[in-house]
């Protein structure tokens, strides 16, 4: 079974919360990165995704420590649709 990663950005322009992370989040550009896995025994190639990861601090933000966080991609795309953004071609 083929699994794929794939990475990206997502520029929140305001503080943000998610369930998954602990307190609100500072605008500004973090890392996400989606494993999806190859649906077998289809005609044609299709994947569904497995998980979505959020690395924290944001990438301008200097620290000596980062955390990678699983998050709900739906919860996400409506912290993005709230924020008035959308994931960045990355």
């Amino acid at each position: 079974m083929a699994v794929r990663t794939t990475e990206t950005t997502v520029t929140f322009r305001n503080t943000f919360t998610l369930s998954s992370i602990d307190g609100p989040q500072p605008a500004g550009t973090y890392r996400l990165v989606v494993d999806e896995e190859e649906i077998p025994g289809l005609s044609f190639l299709a994947f569904h995704r497995t998980a979505t990861m959020l690395h924290l601090p944001a990438v301008s933000v200097s620290s000596p420590s980062y955390q990678v966080v699983s998050v709900d991609p739906a919860e996400l795309q409506s912290a993005l649709d709230a924020d008035g953004t959308s994931p960045d071609k990355g």
